[in-house]
């Protein structure tokens, strides 16, 4: 008997859904976006990922259609493992991650003076890195 390959994604996701944040009465995620990593915005609103930001999860769905700005809901997984695009700072397995440019991710920087209380705003725990074109991360 041969070993199955396990995909990981499918072990224990926790889904949470959001309203979609806008810009000039449009949403800022549309169907292209799918898959990519998202953040929270104001009003507890979600939003595509830049660089720098807060990861909140994995962008899975969205409800309606590209047209129907304002009406849609996004469904994010926020928990569990999850793969996700990398942008340069690449990470490696063990580091935790940070919003990338256009809905990536990338490598958080090293705890440091600068870092606000508590710690930095890195999240997640790298599991494995294909190349330069995304990793596997445990959302925790």
């Amino acid at each position: 008997m041969s070993i199955r390959e396990q995909n990981l994604e499918t072990i224990a996701p926790v889904f949470a859904s959001f309203t979609i944040s806008q810009t000039a009465s449009v949403d800022d995620l549309k169907d292209a976006d799918i898959s990519k990593a998202v953040t929270l915005t104001g009003n507890y609103e979600v939003g595509p990922c830049a660089s720098g930001s807060v990861l909140l999860g994995k962008l899975v769905s969205l409800t309606l259609t590209d047209a129907d700005d304002g009406e849609r809901i996004a469904t994010v997984q926020v928990g569990g493992i999850c793969r996700l695009a990398t942008s340069s700072t690449y990470p490696v397995v063990g580091n935790r991650v940070i919003g990338g440019a256009s809905g990536t991710v990338k490598q958080a920087a090293a705890l440091g003076g600068n870092d606000p209380a508590g710690g930095n705003i890195a999240r997640g725990t790298v599991l494995e890195v294909n190349g330069t074109t995304d990793c596997t991360i445990l959302l925790n």
